[in-house]
C-alpha cells in the first residue's frame, strides 16, 4: 500500500469506529457551525464534498428547508454507505464522487461545503476549481481545515506517543494529513490558482475535545483513521500495542477519568 492509499484509505472497522468514537469527539461542534453558515445563506442547492459518514450532511439536513435539494458525496464508498445507514431527518442524495472531478454541470449550486476534506486531496487547487465551477455567480466555498497539530492537544498527544513506539519510522499521519493544512497563505494561494478571485475571509474557531476516557479517545485516533493503516504497516508493535500507548499519554497528560482538549479549525468562506 503506498502512502496516499493508506492516507486516504478508510475500510474495514475504520468507517464504523470513525462514526461512533472520532465524530462525537472532534467533529460534531464544527458540523453545527458550518450546518448553521449554510442555512443563513438560504440556499436552493447544495453540494457537499468528502461527506464522510455524514456528520455535517445530517446537521445540515436538520437545518435547512425541506425544499432545498442536498447532495452528499466522498470518494469513499463505506463512509457513504455508512452515513446511509445512519440516515437523515430528509432526503439527502448519496453519491461517490471525486471532488477533484465533480460529475455536475458548471454553475449549478449555491454552496460547496466540505468539512475537513481539503486536507486529502492529493491537489487542491484542482478541488478548489471543481468547486467554483459547480458554484452559481455568487454562490459560496464553504470549509473548515484543522489547525497546527499543536492547537489540537488529543492528536498531539497521540502522535508523540507514536513516535516513542516506533523511534525509527514514526507514524506521522496526523501531522502530515489532518493538520498538513492550515496555512493561511496556502490556502489564499491554491484558491487564487483556482480562479477565485475574492479574498477569502478565513476564521479560525477553537472548541473543546471530550472523551469519556483517555482509552475511548485513543481508539478513536489509532482506529477509527487511516493512522490505523500506517500502524498497521509496521512491524513488530501490533493496533493493540500503539492504542494502549496512546491512551496511557493521554491518561498521562489529560487524567484516568473523562477527558478534555483543546481543538482549533480555520473556517474558511470564499464567494464565487
Amino acid at each position: 500500500m503506498t502512502g496516499l492509499d493508506s492516507d486516504t484509505r478508510f475500510a474495514g472497522s475504520i468507517p464504523e469506529l470513525y462514526d461512533s468514537q472520532l465524530v462525537p469527539l472532534i467533529f460534531e461542534p464544527y458540523a453545527a457551525d458550518l450546518a448553521k453558515r449554510v442555512a443563513a445563506r438560504q440556499p436552493s442547492r447544495v453540494l457537499e464534498t468528502a461527506a464522510g459518514t455524514g456528520v455535517v450532511t445530517r446537521a445540515m439536513a436538520h437545518a435547512l428547508p425541506a425544499h432545498v435539494e442536498l447532495i452528499a458525496t466522498d470518494l469513499s464508498q463505506p463512509m457513504l454507505d455508512r452515513a446511509a445507514t445512519i440516515g437523515t431527518s430528509r432526503p439527502v442524495r448519496w453519491q461517490q464522487a471525486d471532488a477533484s472531478r465533480l460529475p455536475f454541470d458548471d454553475a449549478s449550486f449555491d454552496i460547496v461545503v466540505c468539512q475537513f476534506g481539503l486536507m486529502f486531496f492529493p491537489d487542491k487547487a484542482r478541488a478548489f476549481s471543481e468547486a467554483r465551477r459547480v458554484l452559481r455567480r455568487g454562490g459560496v466555498l464553504l470549509f473548515n481545515v484543522w489547525d497546527r497539530i499543536e492547537e489540537n492537544e488529543f492528536a498531539d498527544t497521540v502522535t508523540s506517543a507514536l513516535a516513542g513506539l516506533f523511534p525509527a519510522d514514526p507514524p506521522l499521519f496526523m501531522v502530515r494529513i489532518p493538520h498538513g493544512y492550515f496555512d493561511a497563505q496556502v490556502i489564499s494561494r491554491d484558491l487564487e490558482k483556482a480562479g477565485f478571485n475574492a479574498t477569502p475571509r478565513i476564521e479560525t474557531m477553537a472548541a473543546r475535545s471530550r472523551a469519556s476516557s483517555a482509552r475511548a479517545a485513543a481508539v478513536a485516533y489509532c482506529q477509527g483513521t487511516p493512522l490505523r493503516n500506517e500502524i498497521e504497516a509496521r512491524s513488530g508493535t501490533g493496533i493493540d500495542a500503539a492504542t494502549s500507548a496512546s491512551e496511557a499519554a493521554l491518561a498521562g497528560r489529560f487524567g484516568t477519568g473523562p477527558i478534555d482538549g483543546k481543538i482549533q479549525a480555520h473556517v474558511v468562506i470564499v464567494e464565487r
